[in-house]
């Protein structure tokens, strides 16, 4: 396991980082007034903009579906990666080597970036091949699968000489060690020397989210080759492969845009689904489909639990009619329960799989494949009937037998009343026998549960998965509720008490640290504000420091966290550019407002008090509405 990075790194990196050039790159942002940026959210779908960026505060925040966090969030959420995978990838961009906690990690996580470095090296070098004549044989199969060479570009399809070391060359004159190709899985161990694992191919890199090459998958070209038909990189550091998915880094935003996933089984049907326009196909490399490729897609599709089942997401599995595929469907649907989201199996007709379908009948039968999809219990269901002779009392008895546990492995009432329904149609007996074959096989069920157990009734994971509570979990702290502007009243008083905090967030340049804090000292009467008033002055030390907004975030009770972002964010409402006029403004008021409640204190005090009978006391009620007065000259700089 990792070991963590260090915090100061981790600051180090965030400051260092200007979050507009990050957000920049999926998000077109405008100005919005004073160091504030905005444009369309890309978390939810809006016709307006309502997605607030504040570089120097180094924040964002949506005010239309309340997405909002710093630039390791923004990463972790678009990109659907790890708060540590997102620290990496940013001092990488800025070439910062990062340290880590737990001695002898550093090492390790070096041996990783040379393995990520190695691998990107061979996919230029494998797209280079493609272009050579020696690869007649890899354009000569593209063209006859339907792919022209801009189609070969979009997917950094390349070849593998047929050499036993024309990349292992040509990767150490890189400077990369045998070491670190061997640790890569480019390079395999002969008895004497190492060779290119892959010789002769045609090849496809295999990229993560965030489109680093982990490794790839091969297919036999030549006759010549007495290797499996499809070769993939072996397990390594960085490429595990029951966790990747062919073609995730191109589909990862239309699969969580369209909250639909297509799984097919190999990378030229990947291919031919997006020239075909479904471009949420993914494929798994060279392993069958299992629980990990299902935690990958509910992260980036948002699978959580609905009640709405309207609003569920769709994954679509499409199998080869063969032996093969019928197991592979198997397999499929003993993980199925593991998705919130609705799970259907898309056959196409003649046993063709899509780059098969795509090139006999074209695009529009690949899009009608999948818009053809039935649902997953119903493919399940008919699959199990398909196997008996319903002309007979014995076919329908035993179809009825192998049909009822599918139909009680249904946890939604309403749809498991429904196809008891369709399977006595289907197999012709009463729905009451059927009614009663699929109680039997829940009871039966009941006894000897299921190890995994289904997500659809708890929710499960949500967008981003673990990663998403980590900072909570790192706590200890249990989740609350939260408050934000939009849940403040709008009176007078709790305005101003709000546009001071934004103020003294968003410019504490503008504001001089004493006068800061003798406004933060000020009584507050808005509860939430006054709690995120609190953490103001517990984190005064860092005021006006990079890390100044962070720092508050972080002294405020969880549940005010995201009130302290969007009161770094939220627009200020500051004519002609004056920031220091206003933000003086909203500072001096606010210590007025408690001036003036003291000094009418004071005023009721000496009212009340008879000052005969206590002189002394009474002079120093005096005294003090001086001071009062004196101070609130000195605060409007009279």
């Amino acid at each position: 396991m990792a070991g963590l990075i260090r915090r100061s790194d981790i600051d180090e990196v965030r400051s260092r980082t200007n979050l507009a050039d990050i957000v920049g790159d999926y998000v077109t942002l405008k100005s919005a007034g004073v160091g504030s940026m905005k444009g369309l959210c890309p978390f939810h779908d809006e016709r307006s903009p309502s997605f607030h960026v504040r570089p120097q505060v180094g924040f964002y925040h949506c005010f239309g579906c309340g997405e909002g966090g710093d630039v390791f969030t923004f990463l972790q959420k678009m990109d659907h990666v790890t708060f540590a995978e997102a620290v990496e990838r940013l001092a990488g961009r800025l070439g910062y080597a990062l340290h880590y906690e737990e001695g002898g990690q550093v090492a390790d996580q070096g041996n990783r970036s040379r393995i990520l470095a190695a691998n990107s090296a061979a996919e230029e070098f494998f797209r280079e091949q493609l272009s050579t004549p020696e690869a007649e044989p890899a354009r000569s199969f593209l063209g006859s699968r339907g792919f022209d060479p801009a189609a070969a570009e979009r997917f950094s399809v390349g070849f593998a000489p047929a050499s036993f070391d024309a990349l292992g060359t040509h990767l150490r004159g890189r400077g990369f060690t045998q070491e670190e190709l061997l640790a890569s899985g480019l390079l395999g161990q002969g008895e004497r020397n190492t060779y290119d694992r892959f010789r002769g191919r045609l090849v496809w890199p295999i990229k993560d989210t965030t489109g680093q090459t982990l490794g790839f998958g091969a297919r036999k070209l030549l006759e010549t080759d007495q290797g499996p038909k499809y070769l993939n990189t072996p397990e390594t550091p960085v490429y595990h492969k029951s966790q990747v998915l062919y073609g995730l880094d191109l589909a990862k935003r239309e699969i969580a845009r369209e909250k639909r996933v297509v799984v097919v089984e190999g990378y030229t049907d990947v291919m031919a689904c997006h020239l075909a326009g479904v471009t949420t196909a993914v494929a798994t490399c060279g392993t069958a489909f299992g629980g990990d490729h299902i935690k990958v897609i509910r992260r980036i599709m948002g699978d959580t639990a609905n009640a709405d089942t309207t609003q569920l997401g769709e994954v679509v599995f499409t199998f080869d009619p063969d032996e093969a595929g019928q197991k592979a469907a198997s397999r499929a649907f003993i993980e199925e329960q593991r998705f919130a989201a609705q799970t259907y199996v898309a056959v196409a007709p003649e046993g063709l799989d899509p780059c098969d379908l795509r090139l006999e009948r074209g695009d529009d039968a690949v899009r009608h494949l999948v818009s053809s999809r039935k649902p997953m219990y119903e493919f399940m269901v008919r699959r199990q009937l398909d196997r008996f002779d319903l002309e007979t009392v014995e076919g329908r008895v035993s179809a009825l037998r192998a049909a009822a546990p599918i139909v009680a492995d249904i946890r939604d009432q309403a749809l498991s009343i429904g196809y008891e329904r369709s399977v006595a149609g289907w197999i012709g007996i009463e729905p009451r026998e059927v009614g009663r074959a699929v109680q039997a096989a829940r009871q039966q069920a009941a006894r000897t549960p299921r190890e995994s157990a289904p997500v659809r009734s708890s929710g499960g994971e949500g967008p981003g998965g673990i990663a998403a509570g980590d900072a909570t979990a790192a706590r200890g702290e249990s989740e609350a509720p939260t408050i934000g502007i939009a849940q403040l009243p709008t009176d007078p008083v709790t305005r101003l008490e709000q546009e001071l905090l934004m103020a003294l967030l968003q410019h504490p340049g503008e504001v001089p640290i004493d006068t800061a804090r003798t406004a933060l000292q000020t009584t507050f009467s808005q509860p939430a504000l006054a709690t995120v008033r609190d953490a103001l002055l517990v984190a005064l030390e860092h005021y006006g420091t990079p890390d100044w907004v962070r720092r508050v975030s972080d002294e405020a009770p969880t549940a005010f966290g995201p009130l302290v972002t969007q009161l770094a964010i939220a627009p200020l409402p500051i004519r002609d550019g004056h920031v220091a006029t206003y933000c003086r403004g909203v500072t001096v008021s606010l210590i007025e407002r408690d001036l003036l409640r003291r000094k009418t204190e004071l005023l009721g005090a000496l009212q009340r008090m008879d000052s005969a009978q206590d002189p002394d006391r009474y002079r120093a009620l005096q005294q003090q509405m001086v001071d009062i007065e004196t101070e609130r000259r000195r605060v409007r700089g009279d």
